[in-house]
């Protein structure tokens, strides 16, 4: 497959095709996808390794073109020709200048899948506008208003978790067409954006909002609409969720040592509960204050009572679950500190996943792919000449 797109949610959609197996070349412009400068960008967390560059981009061959060059187009052309897939993210304005568009490359591969991804969608007024995870996918499909506390304004959200969403969907779109593709024999043109995926997440609240629901307003874990559905912290300074399920309210109780919240006439009596949910959650902050997680750690797993201790990504890493369940594995090739990676969100019984390698320099794979496209060293020299396929060059990534 063909991965035309740059920075994180079309690459990513590759990279889950390269975890099983898939042959992808990676195709860039002269000077490189911006996003091998990732780990570089701030509010990126900073460091010495490319780590962003390698995430959304291992397992790939790398070849750089410069589509604005007329001598382009033949690599295009036989790149489109060779290809089962066809990722694209440039905006649809510059598309057109560039001959990229689904009927200028669908010509030459009518079994392509053409896969398109936008920040908006395809049609509307901002269609052509540009858009990042961030503006699309977060704020324009009112995720970022929701996921605050009350009194709060909306906080940055974390960088590439809307990009890697979309690319599930994108990625799910393409296998989609692949098995009508086995089925028919057709090729599709399929589509995403990272709006369409954004809302998509946030459609349990944008569904209410389309019947006319009567939200109940901002999470306030000090004034919450269920004591039972909030955010503690325990002595050790950890917080964490708690959803405590009707059935189990009885045996947390007890378990806690507050029996007596079962009987007191403040929450006993469902009339009474409601107004009274705040003094019920400034026992439970009491209640929790008093003991480290680890307690609670076996008390709510003890009566199978659903939790979430909030981890940063630092202790992420060090989450047994991770490695056992290959949410990591090791990443071959990339040197320095980068020996491992975050594979993608699922497994194929039976199907092994490729092992990680590292992502390409800039321009690696020119002349062998080029060479394989079926171009001879004249060709190469002429198109080298041309500034079409520039020299590869050493490139820290």
């Amino acid at each position: 497959m063909v991965d035309l797109a740059s920075f994180i949610a079309g690459p990513s959609a590759a990279v889950i095709l390269s975890d099983f197996g898939a042959d992808v070349i990676k195709v860039e412009p002269p000077n490189g996808d911006l996003w091998r400068h990732g780990h570089q960008i701030p509010s990126q967390p900073l460091a010495k390794d490319a780590y962003a560059w390698h995430l959304a981009n291992r397992n790939k061959r790398g070849i750089t073109l410069d589509l604005k060059s007329p001598s382009a187009q033949p690599v295009l052309e036989k790149l489109v020709k060779w290809a089962d897939v066809f990722i694209v993210n440039t905006p649809h304005p510059a598309r057109k200048k560039l001959r990229l568009e689904y009927d200028d490359v669908v010509q030459w591969n009518p079994q392509l899948i053409y896969a398109d991804l936008t920040g908006f969608g395809e049609k509307g007024p901002d269609a052509d506008l540009p858009g990042f995870d961030i503006t699309s996918y977060w704020a324009r499909s009112g995720l970022l208003s929701m996921t605050r506390d009350a009194g709060a304004p909306p906080t940055w959200p974390v960088g590439g978790s809307g990009d890697n969403a979309t690319a599930v969907g994108l990625y799910s779109a393409i296998v989609t067409a692949l098995y009508r593709r086995e089925r028919t024999g057709k090729g599709s043109y399929v589509t995403t954006s990272l709006l369409a995926e954004g809302v998509w997440s946030a459609s349990v609240a944008i569904q209410a909002a389309l019947v006319g629901a009567k939200f109940s307003g901002l999470h306030d874990r000090t004034h919450p609409a269920n004591a039972a559905l909030n955010v503690y912290r325990a002595a050790d300074g950890t917080w964490f969720v708690l959803i405590v399920a009707p059935d189990k309210l009885a045996a947390v109780a007890k378990a806690i040592g507050r029996p007596d919240i079962l009987t007191d006439p403040r929450f006993s009596d469902p009339a009474k509960l409601t107004a009274n949910m705040p003094q019920l959650a400034a026992i439970l902050d009491e209640v929790f204050g008093a003991q480290p997680m680890a307690h609670w750690y076996e008390v709510f797993s003890g009566l199978h009572v659903t939790f979430g201790a909030v981890r940063g990504p630092q202790e992420v890493i060090d989450d047994p679950q991770l490695r056992l369940n290959d949410m990591v594995v090791p990443l071959e090739g990339a040197g320095g500190k980068l020996t491992s990676t975050v594979s993608s969100p699922f497994q194929v019984h039976g199907v092994a996943k490729a092992p990680a390698r590292r992502a390409p320099d800039l321009g690696e794979h020119n002349e062998a792919i080029l060479q394989e496209l079926g171009f001879d060293a004249k060709d190469i020299d002429g198109l080298r000449a041309s500034g079409a396929v520039p020299k590869a060059r050493e490139h820290a990534a």
